[in-house]
């Protein structure tokens, strides 16, 4: 269990030092765990120690989120202070994933409906 954590933090870190050492406005972890995808797209998959070890972390998910409860207790002032704005971001990226994500399905299963239907012409 100790390699595969290893590996996973070794990805995160490697995220950080390109997220900083390029300015990028993109978070460390993200970048590390694109990276992370893919090494295992290009390896043909997690090993299973790997995927035992995710297993594990993805049970205790829930204490993952105790650090962005304490971020909202300790900024409380500011986010009362800022509920609008913050309120309306939430609301249109909300809309805007809903609206994009129904787009590319609808474009998606007419590229398939279109395909099934060429392979049924003789």
């Amino acid at each position: 269990m100790l390699t595969p954590i290893t590996l996973l933090l070794l990805f995160q870190l490697a995220g950080e030092a390109i997220s900083m050492f390029f300015a990028l406005p993109v978070p460390g972890p993200v970048i590390g765990m694109a990276l992370l995808f893919a090494a295992l797209a290009w390896r043909g998959g997690p090993s299973t120690e790997l995927r035992e070890t995710a297993q594990k972390l993805l049970q205790h998910l829930s204490l993952l989120f105790v650090p962005a409860g304490v971020g909202i207790m300790l900024h409380w002032q500011r986010l009362s202070d800022e509920w609008q704005p913050l309120l309306v971001a939430l609301v249109a990226s909300t809309f805007i994933t809903i609206a994009i994500t129904a787009l590319v399905l609808h474009a998606l299963t007419h590229r398939k409906a279109a395909s099934a239907t060429r392979e049924q012409r003789p």
